[in-house]
């Protein structure tokens, strides 16, 4: 099995509810194909550093997958068509970091930091 790392970014006009949709129905299609998302992460909406698509931000949410290579096929197949969402990246990892989370407020990484003191 690989492990993947994959991100989709979403129009900045995605309500929470469509990007709830979009984890389910992206989850659905892995599961389908024999793959197992190990963690969901929803980034939030982020700024872009370019206009894509006349879009300044974006709704970022990140999947965290083990699976063989025919999954990422079919997710990048159906996200191709998809209309809502602007970009999509996968990449593969020798391991998943699950302790890191990079989006979290700053308040919530000093609070971590203080307690491993």
């Amino acid at each position: 099995m690989n492990l993947y790392e994959h991100t989709i970014i979403a129009r900045q006009d995605t309500s929470p509810s469509e990007i709830k949709q979009l984890t389910e129905k992206y989850s659905k299609i892995v599961e389908k194909n024999e793959g197992e998302i190990v963690k969901t992460e929803n980034w939030g909406l982020l700024n872009l550093s370019y206009l894509i698509k006349k879009n300044r931000k974006g709704s970022y949410i990140h999947f965290k997958i083990k699976g063989k290579g025919n999954v990422v096929e079919e997710l990048e197949k159906n996200e191709a068509l998809d209309k809502r969402l602007l970009r999509y990246l996968t990449v593969r990892v020798k391991k998943f970091d699950l302790e890191t989370n990079y989006f979290s407020k700053k308040e919530n990484i000093e609070k971590k930091e203080e307690s491993k003191s």
